[in-house]
């Protein structure tokens, strides 16, 4: 682990994926998730998460959603970007630094517990720097046939350890160990 490691949480990638590897459907929807996924899915996840930090593209597409009714509260919210939105949202933390700057703050407001890292560009980011100890996928029962892939082409072969699978109605639940 980096230099970025304090207290005992784990930087979690944390993702719901079609089975064809997309994350997020054509013009980022990200609806369709929520038919199968809710908050009380996997509790011990949510339980065990103290902040996440998010990229800007995905707080958007959460904004649009927030009407949806998909609550999920994984701790202090800290969206990373190049440029803070003109409107302060007071319910979450911008971030302008570097990544590794990013998770460092992020996993000290986790206090001790999980750092979710959600969106492509930022999860590709961390693991490219070998920020990232687990990833967790939910694997939906869904083939969206194009959309926002799983990780970007530029991103280098990443060992991983399986830990676990878990079945929790239609989704099944994968955690990797990323290799160091």
């Amino acid at each position: 682990m980096s230099d970025v490691s304090i207290g005992t949480g784990k930087v979690v990638v944390n993702r719901a994926m079609s089975l064809d590897g997309f994350i997020a459907g054509p013009g980022h929807a990200m609806d369709w998730i929520f038919e199968y996924l809710t908050a009380d899915t996997f509790p011990e996840v949510m339980a065990a998460t103290g902040a996440m930090l998010v990229g800007r593209g995905t707080y958007e597409v959460a904004k649009r959603m927030a009407d949806q009714d998909t609550p999920y509260d994984g701790g202090g919210q800290f969206i990373l970007t190049h440029e803070p939105p003109d409107e302060p949202d007071p319910t979450v933390t911008f971030l302008t630094c570097d990544i590794e700057e990013a998770v460092a703050t992020a996993r000290s407001a986790a206090g001790g517990r999980n750092l979710e890292i959600l969106g492509a560009d930022v999860a590709a980011q961390c693991l490219q720097r070998g920020l990232v100890d687990e990833i967790l996928v939910y694997v939906l029962p869904v083939l969206l046939g194009d959309g926002v892939r799983f990780s970007p082409p530029s991103l280098d072969r990443i060992d991983l350890e399986p830990l676990s699978n878990t079945q929790s109605g239609a989704v099944t639940m994968l955690r990797f160990r990323v290799r160091k």
